[in-house]
């Protein structure tokens, strides 16, 4: 056939309709001819048939999905509506979609529409949001060791270290003493003081850096020397962070005699990455010379990115921590890292971090929170998560002879949270080491220090001045 006369649009006349009614009807009548020779028919019986094919309720099974493909759907509009009236507003979206989640949760949907929630969100798709919540935040965890730049962990001047490290250990230390004062209201006798006391420490110490990243971004500073130095600070803040969470976690799942063979077995996942990591390397630069990423490099990257998370929960330090030191081995200026994170971040950020958002929102009740004597240790916990972040940071960034007003940016940027925060806090709830009460206050806790960065930034560095923040900065810290 002519290729001209392939490409031309088909035309329907009466004969070619007829030709079409002709062979549909052929192929009923074909059916029915079928059916009559066939109805006389019997299948021999199969023993255990009913095992076999599962005894569910095929009505139960399709309403499961039709309310789970119908709270997907609600989540994610609402999760994008509250978005982009978040960043309207100058703050980073994500405090709008974490507060939809919480909106549709029992703290407001559940309380002013009790019928409303329990169809839209009802509790038989718990289940399935906590699997999808998961999964998002495992290929979450992935993107962010994917964006961390390894080569600021390398550039650690004295400011970076003086910063980070004081960032860490000063929050640190008050949560663990705050914990003096949480355990015995907002705890149960069931926890151990030793794993609580830790945990709180862990919460207090987190920083958001996908968060701080995105907010230096968009002011445009984030080449500056005060954007530059408090990145190097987020990423070594993150890395620490989470070793010490898996630290926490794994002590914490540790049985008798169980913390010598998690300590053990942690040491072989770190070799095993060690060792696998020169194989990684060479994929990357054999895929530098070829150029797009191909289906077979996806796949290898994918499926190193699930054993790596099956080792670490199988460990016992929770499967996050295997999608975050993969994500972290793949240099991020290589080509790989930004087509995965092209292929990968808007699903992961559409579809499945509402999903966790919403699961979270859940899971907190806000109105757990109540009277004067609770609502005092909410506000506690949010000065000491502050006083922790930002005097930690701007004392040592003072000491290092950063300028005062710098000083300050470095911590307010410090003590963003963000996502980050909650997915620790689900980790804690999902082992029991915090109460749901607890939960709720420091959900708000996350919410207040994340909103709160932007405008105090403002104040103190100035709309105007933005782009220029930073330059006040002495050298010695380049």
């Amino acid at each position: 056939m002519d290729p001209i006369e392939a490409d031309r649009p088909l035309r329907l006349t009466w004969r070619s309709i007829a030709l079409y009614v002709l062979l549909i009807g052929a192929g009923i009548a074909g059916f029915y001819v079928i059916k009559h020779f066939g109805r006389d028919l019997v299948a021999p019986e199969l023993p255990g048939a009913r095992e076999a094919f599962g005894k569910g309720d095929p009505k139960l099974k399709f309403d499961v999905l039709v309310h789970v493909l119908l709270a997907l759907a609600t989540i994610i509009v609402t999760a994008r509506l509250l978005g982009g009236l978040f960043a309207k507003l100058n703050q980073p979206p994500v405090i709008g979609e974490v507060i939809a989640g919480i909106l549709l949760g029992p703290s407001l949907l559940g309380r002013i529409a009790p019928s409303v929630s329990a169809y839209v969100l009802p509790t038989s798709v718990a289940p399935f949001l906590s699997v999808l919540a998961q999964v998002g935040v495992i290929l979450y965890m992935f993107l962010v060791g994917l964006e961390l730049d390894t080569r600021l962990l390398r550039k650690r001047t004295h400011a970076t270290v003086a910063v980070s490290h004081a960032s860490i250990v000063l929050p640190f230390v008050l949560g663990c003493g705050l914990a003096l004062l949480l355990y015995p209201r907002v705890s149960t006798s069931d926890v151990p003081f030793t794993y609580f006391a830790l945990f709180c420490g862990v919460a207090m110490s987190v920083t958001a850096f996908p968060v701080l990243a995105r907010i230096l971004t968009d002011r445009g500073v984030q080449t500056s020397r005060l954007g530059v130095t408090a990145l190097a600070c987020a990423a070594v803040d993150d890395v620490t962070a989470w070793c010490l969470l898996a630290f926490v976690v794994s002590v914490v799942k540790a049985r008798a005699a169980g913390g010598l063979l998690t300590f053990g077995l942690t040491l072989g996942y770190i070799g095993a990455i060690v060792l696998v990591r020169p194989f990684l390397q060479r994929v990357i630069q054999n895929h530098e010379r070829r150029g797009a990423v191909t289906k077979n490099v996806l796949t290898l990257v994918l499926v190193g990115l699930l054993l790596s998370s099956l080792a670490t929960e199988y460990i016992g330090i929770h499967a996050v921590f295997g999608a975050f030191v993969l994500g972290a081995i793949i240099p991020a200026e290589s080509k790989i890292a930004k087509e995965l994170l092209h292929k990968l971040e808007d699903f992961v950020v559409v579809l499945f971090l509402p999903a966790f958002f919403a699961y979270t929102g859940m899971r907190t009740q806000v109105g757990l929170v109540s009277g004067a004597g609770e609502w005092l240790l909410c506000g506690l916990i949010i000065v000491t998560a502050c006083v922790g972040k930002f005097g930690g940071s701007f004392a040592a960034a003072r000491i290092s002879g950063i300028g005062w007003r710098d000083s300050a940016a470095l911590g307010v940027l410090m003590n963003t949270r963000g996502l980050m925060e909650l997915i620790v806090l689900n980790i804690g709830l999902d082992m029991k080491v915090i109460s749901p009460t607890l939960f709720a206050m420091l959900v708000i806790m996350a919410i207040v220090t994340t909103m709160a960065t932007t405008p105090i930034l403002d104040v103190l560095t100035g709309r105007a001045e933005r782009d220029v923040a930073g330059s006040a900065m002495p050298s010695r810290i380049s």
